[in-house]
């Protein structure tokens, strides 16, 4: 059974590290996002989705680009699906995916270690 990960909403997970502690539930959902960014050919997906020409990009067009079982890419988008990280839809035959920027913002927000004033 696959675990189903409860996507914080941006305002409750983006406080910057470098301002306050992170609460456990916000820490458990980003611990989630940024392993599945851990891996080098999910963060090679991530990057081709998120800078797709259109904002989306067909699961048809990610497998060539990798030495890897079609299988294997289905798995990887799988897991940044579950993570938050994409979005997907169906469309004929092939799956189209899109990067979900709020998702992405959130973690490069909690990211931010600019000084506080």
């Amino acid at each position: 059974m696959a675990k189903q990960l409860t996507v914080l909403e941006p305002e409750v997970c983006c406080t910057p590290l470098a301002v306050a502690a992170v609460p456990a539930e916000a820490a458990a959902d980003l611990a989630a996002a940024f392993k599945a960014m851990g891996d080098p050919v999910r963060l090679q997906l991530l990057s081709m989705i998120a800078s797709a020409d259109g904002g989306e990009i067909c699961v048809c067009d990610l497998t060539p680009a990798f030495d890897l079982t079609g299988p294997t890419i289905s798995h990887h988008l799988k897991v940044l699906r579950e993570a938050g990280l994409v979005e997907s839809d169906r469309r004929g035959t092939w799956v189209w995916y899109r990067a979900n920027r709020p998702r992405m913002a959130a973690l490069s927000a909690v990211l931010d270690i600019a000084p506080v004033a």
